[in-house]
C-alpha cells in the first residue's frame, strides 16, 4: 500500500441533512451562545432573583459560598461593584459630582448585603437590578460631605 491508499480505507462521507450541516450547526451553536450571554450578564439580576438564590442556599451556612450557585452570587456581587467603580472612577475624572463617595476600598459582609436588599419592599425587588441595589447601598454608606 502506498501513502495515497489510506483514503481507500477512510468510511465514506455521509451528507448531513439540510437542518443538521455544519454551518447551520455553527450558526445555532453561536446564536446559543450569544443568548446565553447575553442572559447572564452579570449584575443585572433582580434582587427579587438573588434572594431567592441566597435563601435556597442558606442551609448549607458558610460551605455555600463554595457551591456553584454561591459561586455565581458572588460574581453578581463583584461585577455590580466594578460597575459602580468604573462609573465613581469616571465621574471624578470628569469633575462631576459623584452620588456617593466611598473611600478607595472597603468590605461587605454577606449578612450587611443581605439586609439592604431585604430592605427593599417585596413588590419592587423583582424590578430592581443587583447594580441598582448596590448604587443605592453605597449612597447610603457612603454620603458626600456637603
Amino acid at each position: 500500500m502506498n501513502s495515497g491508499d489510506w483514503r481507500q480505507l477512510a468510511l465514506p462521507r455521509r451528507r448531513l441533512p439540510p437542518i443538521l450541516s455544519r454551518s447551520s450547526l455553527r450558526i445555532g451553536a453561536a446564536t446559543s451562545a450569544a443568548l446565553f450571554l447575553c442572559a447572564a450578564a452579570p449584575g443585572e439580576m433582580s434582587v427579587a432573583a438573588f434572594l431567592a438564590r441566597a435563601d435556597a442556599l442558606m442551609p448549607l451556612g458558610p460551605l455555600a459560598i463554595a457551591t456553584p450557585e454561591g459561586h455565581r452570587l458572588k460574581g453578581e456581587v463583584i461585577a455590580a461593584g466594578k460597575r459602580y467603580k468604573a462609573r465613581i472612577d469616571a465621574q471624578r475624572r470628569a469633575g462631576r459630582p459623584t452620588t456617593s463617595c466611598p473611600p478607595e476600598s472597603g468590605t461587605l459582609s454577606p449578612d450587611e448585603w443581605l439586609a439592604h436588599l431585604r430592605s427593599y419592599p417585596a413588590s419592587q425587588r423583582p424590578r430592581i437590578s443587583i447594580s441598582v441595589a448596590f448604587d443605592g447601598l453605597m449612597r447610603k454608606r457612603y454620603p458626600c460631605p456637603r
